[in-house]
């Protein structure tokens, strides 16, 4: 589970829902123009900026949006690099950040803090990276088609392994395949419900009240951070613990 805070008030739910709406669009964006500048502007051309786009439409994100992001990566504006932090978070839990900014010192700074504040520690690159594997997954909903069928298009596609349950179909493969095979899955399947390069643990660690409720504060200021694209981490929060959580 990733952790949701429970709020009183409706009104103060639906705001806390639009700021996080913006700031999901705002991280969109971001992806956008990295895969515009690093590319070429033209979605035909830049399978990143494909599979950018395509995710940016599954959010609901507005077309304008879309463009204009687009046309801020083909100018001089954009400079965002590709940052990734390693550390431990309360109860030993190993985290993998990744970040798109244009202030690498600014941003070590918010994630190292991140860590300090909710008793986590910032490590090295490498320091937990061992503990991962990095994945590209592509999820479609149960309708796209019979396990058998799935499993055959992926094979066909070019994927490593496929999962497939009542829930839906996921499709892993290399991180250098990802935009390939996600592309000829689509043509074949049409879009996926959801499309990205993970970073998968390889094991989990129980973790205890204390610390969840410790882990699940810090992985909200994560989450928060303009600059932080997606967060892994290799917790595993019982029922009975989320249930103390919840009450």
């Amino acid at each position: 589970m990733a952790g949701h805070s429970q709020f009183k008030n409706i009104m103060y739910r639906k705001g806390a829902q639009d700021a996080k709406r913006a700031r999901t669009f705002a991280k969109l964006a971001r992806e956008i123009q990295v895969a515009a500048k690093l590319g070429s502007p033209d979605p035909s051309m830049n399978p990143r900026l494909r599979s950018a786009i395509a995710a940016a439409r599954g959010a609901n994100m507005p077309k304008d949006n879309i463009e204009r992001a687009i046309k801020k990566g083909g100018g001089d504006d954009a400079d965002f690099q590709e940052v990734r932090y390693e550390g431990y978070g309360p109860g030993g839990v190993a985290i993998m950040v990744e970040a798109l900014t244009d202030n690498r010192n600014r941003t070590a700074a918010d994630i190292r803090a991140a860590f300090s504040k909710h008793g986590g520690s910032l490590g090295e690159t490498g320091s937990v990276g061992f503990m991962f594997e990095h994945v590209g997954q592509i999820v479609f909903t149960p309708g796209v088609g019979s396990a058998d069928a799935v499993f055959e298009a992926a094979l066909e596609a070019g994927a490593g392994d496929v999962s497939s349950s009542d829930n839906g179909h996921e499709v892993d493969c290399a991180p250098d395949d990802f935009h390939a095979v996600r592309e000829a899955l689509a043509e074949r399947l049409g879009e996926p419900r959801r499309a990205q390069l993970i970073w998968r643990p390889q094991s989990t660690i129980a973790i205890g009240v204390d610390a969840a409720a410790a882990l699940l504060r810090l992985l909200d200021v994560l989450d928060d951070n303009d600059d932080v694209q997606s967060v892994a981490a290799n917790f595993d929060i019982g029922d009975d613990v989320m249930a103390h959580l919840t009450a």
